[in-house]
């Protein structure tokens, strides 16, 4: 019978990554970077929603945000802004700009509660101002997934409306989201708050006000 492998043994991989210095400073030299990135984000995000009326819930905070950072999305660090930010209870009305490492950057709205159906009308009604915006439906039964592709997310083209519409129906919430890659030319050129203000722009009439929009 073979013994049972000792459960507080490294392995050499284990030594090496334990020991990797170079890895952990380069790792806590980043982190600020992404900040000032996500810092960088929040005073677009604050720009592109001057003067912007939402169609918002009851003790909704146009100036309310966050900042959080994190080391175990599915194994990966992260780091990620909320602005707007309303999580309470059932209602739901977010702009969350996610830098998972090892993975993408995702802008995504979260919506859910009393204006759901109003906002999946706004989705339909005005899908050709969303429509081939790079803007994805997605499917996940809950709103903390950040995967992209088949059987997680759908784009919305121009010739997916019915489509879009049909998965809309019955769900509780809905997500919109763009996903960025790491090394997209923002990413590295500083230019990622362009990005971020595009991505809301596209998702805005959404969850615009009818009296906001031109």
């Amino acid at each position: 019978m073979s013994r049972m492998a000792n459960p507080t043994a490294l392995t050499p991989d284990d030594i090496a990554l334990v020991a990797d210095t170079k890895f952990f400073k380069a790792k806590a030299a980043v982190t600020p970077k992404i900040r000032a990135l996500l810092d960088s984000v929040h005073a677009a995000l604050q720009e592109e929603l001057a003067g912007v009326a939402l169609l918002a819930p009851p003790g909704f905070d146009p100036a309310k945000c966050q900042f959080v950072k994190g080391e175990h999305l599915e194994d990966h660090p992260y780091q990620y802004l909320d602005f707007p930010k309303h999580f309470e209870d059932d209602e739901k009305l977010a702009f969350r700009t996610l830098f998972w490492w090892g993975h993408h950057i995702v802008f995504a709205l979260i919506v859910e509660g009393a204006h759901l159906r109003r906002y999946k009308q706004n989705l339909i009604n005005r899908y050709r101002d969303v429509a081939d915006r790079d803007v994805h439906l997605c499917l996940s039964p809950t709103p903390w997934e950040w995967k992209l592709g088949e059987g997680y997310t759908l784009p919305l083209t121009r010739d997916r409306k019915s489509e879009v519409a049909a998965v809309l129906s019955n769900r509780p919430f809905f997500k919109l989201a763009r996903f960025v890659p790491l090394d997209d030319p923002a990413v590295g050129n500083g230019r990622l708050a362009d990005t971020a203000r595009a991505a809301l722009a596209a998702m805005l009439p959404v969850v615009a006000a009818d009296d906001s929009r031109t």
